[in-house]
């Protein structure tokens, strides 16, 4: 490999705005930045000093470097960050995408639905967040139904219910469903619930207050008391905030800390001056990286396509996170924490980024020595990275569904999970179903198109194993190393055999065993990925089969029941009133249709 020659490079990269690329061997991209002077920025790698090891090792590897000018430096960032999200050098500091924060949302309906909510924003909807998490959301959910009793059930159920459900029973819904409250007051309550959610709890209060005054004056003392009622469970829900700063305010915390070559950056969130928790990220991309990058390239991916509150309270650097604010075009006060309640929030969220950290590192010296033990006891040349392991789940041959699940580093990793449904060949056959599986994930392998993995599981004894083989002979992929997991006397766990593709004895690891452990996992979590497929596979075709044989219920029938009820779940749960309510559908072949899915 020639070495490159920044000096010939650099006479001709322009002073203007842009991005550029810098790429290493094999065309791998190792890095991504923007510049306001494209000159300047891509001369300073190139210098006798740099600025880190890391920067150092990156330069080193670097062929070539690739350059687009823009017209402003805001067209240079937005290109940088589209880039990062599709290429994801191993240099830049990559956080996870904007769109796993979840959201509550009141959606765009007669009589708005109460529901969480992550993804794209819909038209008309209000959407409320980003929360930390998931569990912040739910919970907040269900305080906001215990206090304004919003429905929370899907639009097609919602449409054909012909009687108040549990939660009307329970006093968490108002019914709308079936007009046991008028539009008007389910209205006043979405405004209720609008002002909270924003924050504006002092409003809901006071109106509320009004209400009740007003009803006791008209002597409607039992209006009256449901509002004294409502009053309380606000009180009760923010009396449970474990932190409160006493105002209705939004405030961001933002803190990065580093330990044992790690960095973390926490994120925690204020909301109406409630604590609704942090979410703390481990982004990849940060070996050797001073804390204050790894802070300013959060705010910089977070808040690119995210609202974000008026204030922020920061320990580091609080001018240059404001001015990569300003350069997303978004402005915010941001402080260094000064009052009491701002730096307890700091301390908590740097504790949480301590406790992060470290989990992280002994949950990667866990998954390293069990890696070194599985090494050792298959007599591997090195520690398998990726492993791949495959089951089979099907019932008395219906439905038969194929899972490859993968390991990496010690680590499942749920993103490359694969199902695949198999089809023309014996009902029950798994033999074939395994050559089946392996042939249509190997060959791209065998192409240069799918990743390779270090080491093959397959769930099953000698004879799946040997389906195995025999792919990979035919793939040309003889070397790589297959190893079946045949269960134990009774399945017991702890009493699996290791069988080998080349002859060798089956191995029986002790129970305690690291690497068995691994296994385990590894095998465990591939016949859950193909249990669930298969059951949903199954229960898919075995409602639809008896739709499709019920006299009287043809295609254009059976669509118009798929879309009221929201799918086959629906249906199945459906009541003969609900059926009737469903155009086409007369009474007597509702009782049909839930006589039949009855006995499903």
């Amino acid at each position: 490999m020639s070495e490159f020659d920044a000096k010939a490079f650099l006479k001709g990269v322009p002073d203007d705005p842009g991005v550029y690329r810098m790429i290493g061997p094999d065309d791998v991209v190792l890095y991504v930045g923007k510049a306001k002077n494209l000159k300047k920025r891509v001369s300073s790698y190139f210098r006798d000093k740099v600025s880190s090891p890391r920067i150092a090792m990156m330069v080193s590897q670097i062929v070539r470097v690739e350059i687009t000018t823009t017209r402003s430096e805001a067209e240079a960032l937005i290109l940088e960050n589209n880039l990062i999200k599709s290429l994801a050098p191993r240099y830049n500091i990559l956080f996870r995408d904007d769109k796993s924060y979840p959201y509550i949302t009141l959606t765009a309906h007669e009589f708005p639905r109460l529901a969480f909510h992550r993804g794209g924003f819909a038209k008309g909807a209000k959407f409320f967040g980003p929360f930390p998490g998931s569990v912040a959301v739910r919970e907040s959910i269900h305080l906001l139904q215990k206090v304004f009793k919003l429905r929370t059930c899907e639009n097609a159920v919602f449409n054909n219910r012909s009687r108040p459900c549990l939660l009307h029973q329970i006093n968490r819904c108002t019914a709308p469903c079936v007009d046991e409250i008028s539009k008007s007051d389910y209205d006043a309550d979405v405004r209720l619930a609008t002002l909270f959610l924003q924050g504006r709890t002092s409003e809901v209060v006071n109106d509320l207050t009004r209400k009740m005054h007003a009803a006791s004056d008209a002597l409607a003392f039992e209006a009256a008391g449901a509002f004294r009622d409502q009053i309380r469970a606000v009180q009760q829900v923010l009396h449970r905030q474990y932190v409160d700063s006493g105002k209705e305010e939004d405030v961001d915390i933002l803190i990065a800390v580093a330990e044992a070559g790690q960095v973390c950056v926490n994120l925690a969130m204020v909301r109406g001056g409630r604590h609704l928790g942090d979410r703390p990220q481990l982004p990849s991309g940060t070996n050797d990286c001073p804390v204050e990058d790894a802070l300013l390239a959060f705010v910089e991916q977070h808040y690119a396509n995210l609202p974000m509150p008026p204030r922020i309270v920061t320990t580091i650097s609080p001018a240059k996170v404001r001015a990569v604010l300003e350069e997303l075009g978004k402005h915010a006060t941001v402080v260094a924490p000064r009052v009491e309640i701002e730096k307890g929030w700091v301390e908590m969220a740097e504790r949480n980024a301590e406790v992060t950290i470290r989990a992280r590192l002994a949950a990667s010296d866990r998954s390293q020595n069990r890696l070194d033990a599985l090494q050792l006891a298959l007599e591997l040349p090195e520690p398998p990275a990726r492993i791949e392991c495959f089951d089979i789940s099907h019932t008395m041959g219906e439905a038969t569904v194929a899972s490859c699940v993968v390991c990496e580093n010690g680590v499942m990793k749920r993103s490359e999970y694969r199902r695949y449904n198999i089809k023309d060949i014996t009902p029950g056959d798994d033999y074939a179903a395994m050559r089946q599986v392996l042939t249509r994930r190997y060959e791209k392998v065998a192409s240069g198109e799918g990743v390779r993995p270090d080491l093959v599981l397959i769930d099953g004894g000698r004879g799946q194993l040997a389906m195995g083989v025999d792919v990979f002979a035919e793939l040309g992929l003889e070397d790589l190393p297959s190893v079946g997991v045949a269960k134990g006397e009774g399945r017991k766990p702890g009493l699996e055999s290791l069988i080998f593709a080349d002859g060798r004895p089956p191995l029986h690891l002790d129970p305690t065993s690291a690497a068995l452990h691994l296994v385990q996992e590894i095998r465990d979590e591939a016949h859950r990925f193909a249990i669930t497929g298969h059951r949903a596979k199954r229960g898919k075709a075995r409602i639809g089969s008896k739709l499709e044989h019920i006299p009287g219920v043809g295609p254009a029938r059976r669509r118009k029941l798929l879309a009221s009820f929201g799918g086959l779940d629906g249906v199945k749960a459906a009541t003969i009133e609900d059926l009737c309510r469903v155009d086409g559908i007369s009474r007597t072949l509702a009782e049909l249709i839930h006589a039949e899915l009855s006995r499903g």
